[in-house]
């Protein structure tokens, strides 16, 4: 889908090319947050790790990157998207470097926590772009492309992954990341320069300044449910996605690395679908959060019914099926938008983004734990991952709902 050009523009092609480059970065950054399912049979056989290591391991990358989304979102408004971007994205390089490198599993971690920092801002400096340039209308339609744009990371990570790693290594893998990641700096570093009005109204206050303005949107009483759902709701996508939908679907049905990579390939393709197919249905603010709360919901069915029903159509098509409704995110981002001032945006959205990215480390750390408890007692561990899951996505869809709700028009109706 081509989504319209930015309101105010006369230079859409320039406004597209910078779009398009900053979706680079934020491509790779999908690539690097599910590349766990693929490489942790050998990452598990090379460095003897339990099913907790593994969610470490995953967690690390997706830590570094939530906590860094402040400062990220800081640096955004003081310094702009280019600056952050290609200041930060050195950092994934070197730690795709060293993660190839390294035979040591604690400096393995590390790299992952530098690869989080590298690609801290890449989906942030993309939603900033689109509601300084983009009209509140289309905010939903232009996010969900640049996210279906971004699937084609978690497209490499499925059976081209599979393939590279069992003909080459995991090594591989992390090598030929490091190098898309260089070409992806080089690429925003050519063609990225925000406009030159962009530019001139850019805040003039203090670091410190702008991190207090981080205080007024904690102490908002609709902030607390919009950042309980935000923890969970992609966590669950990209937890089963980047790190169990491989070991569940080699343990419980005797699966390939490379069948496993089919599956992995076909529930990202439905969430590209999905991303830009829901931001063109956003039905406005009047509706939109019962919209959230009913996709929500369905997330919690779908991970009870992979839970206690083991077939392979339960797990094959509720991991597809989640990935068809995963796009739902785009309206929580539009919810956000609409939550704040236009003087908040930016922090609001980066708050917003903190919290769901240590939403996914903290999921893929607790599942990681809790398969391992599991395991010790004799018990399912994915029957315990899923069941982990689903009650989680829950207890966020409660307290979106009946916590306080943003003062605008539509906001008051029930969802």
């Amino acid at each position: 889908m081509t989504p319209p050009a930015p309101a105010g523009s006369g230079r859409a092609p320039a406004a597209w090319a910078i779009l398009l480059a900053l979706t680079s970065a934020f491509t790779l950054s999908q690539a690097y947050r599910t590349v766990a399912a693929i490489m942790a049979p050998q990452l598990e056989a090379e460095f003897t790790l339990t099913p907790q290591a593994l969610g470490v391991f995953a967690g690390a990358f997706h830590f570094a990157f939530g906590a860094l989304q402040l400062l990220m979102g800081v640096g955004i408004d003081l310094y702009g998207v280019r600056r952050t971007a290609l200041a930060a994205f050195p950092l994934a390089i070197l730690g795709a470097a060293l993660s190839a490198w390294t035979t040591n599993f604690e400096v393995l971690v590390f790299a992952q926590v530098l690869i989080g920092v590298g690609c801290a801002p890449a989906f942030l400096v993309c939603t900033v772009f689109i509601a300084r340039h983009y009209p509140p209308a289309q905010y939903a339609t232009v996010s969900g492309a640049v996210l279906g744009i971004g699937g084609i990371g978690m497209l490499a990570t499925g059976t081209p992954l599979a393939w590279l790693i069992e003909a080459q290594s995991w090594r591989a893998g992390f090598l030929v990341l490091g190098a898309a990641s260089a070409l992806a700096w080089l690429l925003i570093f050519v063609l990225v320069h925000e406009p030159a009005s962009t530019a001139a109204a850019r805040s003039t206050e203090s670091v410190a300044g702008a991190l207090r303005g981080f205080g007024r949107l904690f102490a908002t009483p609709h902030t607390l449910g919009i950042l309980a759902l935000s923890a969970v709701t992609y966590a669950a996508f990209i937890t089963l996605r980047g790190l169990w939908i491989g070991p569940l679907l080699i343990a419980r049905h005797d699966y390939s690395l490379v069948q496993s990579g089919n599956v992995a390939i076909a529930m990202s393709v439905a969430s590209m679908i999905s991303a830009p197919l829901i931001g063109r249905l956003d039905p406005g603010a009047g509706a939109r959060r019962r919209w959230i709360v009913g996709f929500t919901i369905a997330g919690v069915a779908t991970f009870t019914l992979m839970a206690f029903d083991p077939g392979s159509l339960a797990d094959v098509g509720g991991a597809i099926f989640y990935g068809l409704i995963s796009g739902f995110i785009v309206l929580q981002y539009a919810d956000v938008r609409d939550a704040y001032p236009q003087a908040l945006t930016g922090r609001a959205i980066a708050l917003f983004t903190m919290a769901m990215f240590l939403g996914i480390a903290l999921m893929q750390w607790l599942t990681g734990l809790i398969a391992s408890i599991a395991t010790a007692h004799g018990a399912d561990p994915f029957v315990a991952v899923l069941g982990t899951i689903a009650l989680l996505l829950a207890a966020g869809a409660a307290a979106f709902a009946w916590l306080p709700r943003p003062p605008r028009a539509g906001a008051g109706r029930s969802v």
